[in-house]
């Protein structure tokens, strides 16, 4: 038997979490990890008192054909990395690293380039974390410096030059 890498031991935790989703299109699972413990978890779903699209049945951002990445303010979930970053203290999420798997909610498949959204980007910003560990598939994955989604503001696009 060989031992997992610490790095894919909290991605399969996180891959665990993501059980929980209620969405019909995507779930994703994420933990924040703070000197090796696991500091808080997330799943995306509805807003706690209100219903998950599964127990509605329907994906309005599916009803609608609205493509990935696009108009997030028409779902009816809070992500995962947000749900992780409401449930722990800001203390505990400084220098931390958010692990974060997704997977397709037909297929199983892993989410191809999975990635935090803009505004989840912002919150992650300034929650503290320093890096978020994504999975690619089983054993691999893309590590990505907090760093650089505050250098390279996507939300400038286009703006002063940038």
């Amino acid at each position: 038997m060989t031992r997992t890498d610490k790095e894919n031991y909290y991605l399969d935790i996180a891959e665990t979490v993501l059980e929980r989703s209620t969405c019909l299109r995507r779930c994703y699972g994420a933990i924040i990890v703070n000197n090796d413990e696991i500091v808080s978890s997330g799943y995306n779903g509805a807003p706690r008192g209100r219903k998950n699209c599964i127990d509605c049945g329907i994906c309005i951002r599916e009803e609608l054909h609205i493509p990935r990445g696009e108009r997030y303010e028409m779902c009816r979930s809070v992500h995962a990395e947000a749900n992780a970053i409401i449930s722990a203290s800001r203390k505990e999420m400084i220098g931390a690293s958010l692990y974060l798997v997704g997977r397709d909610a037909k297929t199983g498949r892993y989410v191809e380039q999975a990635s935090s959204c803009p505004m989840c980007k912002r919150m992650v910003i300034n929650a503290g974390i320093t890096r978020v560990v994504i999975r690619d598939d089983k054993t691999t994955f893309r590590v990505v410096d907090v760093k650089d989604w505050v250098e390279h503001d996507e939300s400038l696009a286009g703006v002063f030059g940038y």
